[in-house]
């Protein structure tokens, strides 16, 4: 008995030693690494906040908001158009057209003959009535001798007074009769006269729309259309908050498609109303002469209303997006703001900026878009210069 029993202690001594040291080691790893973990953490801590200190701050360029003395101009769009544009047609009885003795551009003088309508029978009629008159004439002549003798010999008692009476009567008659073939005739010179188509007025042929055997009727298309006096004004339209900074007088430049020159003229007359449905008004300027106003050209003028101090940025500081137009401003504490403004116009050195930014902004220059908001920026002044 006392073998067995000493031979499971013999047996079981290596185990538990065995046993000891596992878990003397198994402790041991676990120290290890949670020493390793805490150095990990400790070193990621610290590799990231010198990554933060070692990120650069942007410079950027800025520019302060610079201030130019500019016209404010009023923009009006029309054609040039004749200012007496007046048409000329038939005034009398209709009739072929026998002749045309003008061109479209040719001076004309007052009553001077454009077009001529066949007159072969109103010759004839006109010759016969002043025959009539003269026949007229003759017998009104004869019965006032007539009745003068009457009279003479009416006293001696060698003709009645009845007689005297009929004389007389007749006289009148014949006298009346002078009158009617006088008015007859004058009817007839006068639609001879009609068939000369004359110039109404000096000034210049603008459309010829006649030609040789054509029939001519009154009331019906213009033969011509004359400029009276050759004057050409712009006939044009103005937005409807612009009309009211027109006045009558003010100098305006016009300019043609494809011509360089300005040409000078005056606002001469201002629209009443205002067209419901384009919101524009109605305004003429009257201009000089010259042979490139033609009437029909396209043109656009420029009135200078008023000079005004504009607010002017860089192209390159305004930015736009789907939210409109806008500027990203340096704020006191060196950051990035975006700001909205209004574009008014484009001048050689910038843009006018209507509203938005003041004098005392500090105006991202160039660059802006890679910017954002509230990102904190070193600012360089560009140019403090105001124009």
């Amino acid at each position: 008995m006392s073998a067995s029993s000493e031979y499971p202690q013999s047996i079981a001594a290596p185990f538990a030693g065995r046993r000891n040291l596992w878990v003397t080691i198994a402790i041991g790893i676990a120290v290890v690494g949670v020493v390793v973990l805490l150095a990990m953490r400790l070193t990621h801590a610290l590799g990231v906040k010198t990554l933060v200190n070692k990120v650069p701050i942007p410079t950027v360029s800025v520019t302060e908001v610079g201030v130019s003395t500019l016209p404010t101009t009023v923009s009006i769009i029309g054609t040039i158009a004749a200012r007496y544009d007046m048409p000329i047609g038939v005034e009398g009885e209709a009739g072929r057209v026998a002749a045309i003795y003008v061109e479209a551009g040719d001076h004309v003088k007052r009553g001077q003959v454009l077009a001529r309508l066949n007159v072969s029978v109103l010759e004839p009629q006109v010759a016969n009535l002043e025959a009539a008159l003269e026949q007229a004439r003759a017998e009104a002549d004869l019965a006032e001798a007539e009745y003068r003798r009457a009279q003479a010999v009416g006293a001696s008692g060698a003709l009645s007074a009845e007689e005297t009476q009929r004389r007389k009567s007749a006289t009148l008659t014949a006298a009346a009769k002078v009158k009617v073939a006088a008015a007859q005739l004058a009817e007839a010179q006068a639609r001879l006269a009609r068939a000369a188509v004359r110039a109404p007025a000096d000034g210049i042929i603008l459309t010829r729309n006649v030609e040789v055997g054509q029939t001519a009727t009154p009331g019906g298309e213009a033969l011509f259309r004359l400029s009276e006096g050759g004057e050409v004004e712009l006939r044009g339209e103005v937005a409807e908050q612009d009309l009211p900074l027109l006045k009558v007088g003010q100098s305006v430049n016009v300019r043609l498609t494809g011509i360089t020159r300005a040409y000078e003229g005056h606002v001469r007359l201002l629209g009443a109303v205002i067209d419901p449905q384009t919101r524009l008004g109605q305004v003429r300027v009257s201009l000089v002469p010259d042979p490139n106003l033609r009437p029909g050209a396209f043109a656009r003028a420029d009135v200078t209303v008023s000079n005004a101090d504009r607010a002017v940025l860089p192209q390159t500081a305004v930015l736009t997006d789907d939210k409109g137009s806008y500027v990203l401003i340096v704020n006191a504490q060196h950051k990035v703001e975006r700001r909205a403004v209004r574009v008014s116009g484009i001048v050689q050195n910038g843009v006018t900026i209507a509203e938005g930014v003041s004098s005392k902004d500090q105006v991202v220059a160039t660059a802006g878009a890679f910017l954002q908001e509230g990102e904190l920026v070193n600012p360089v002044l560009k140019d403090s210069s105001r124009t």
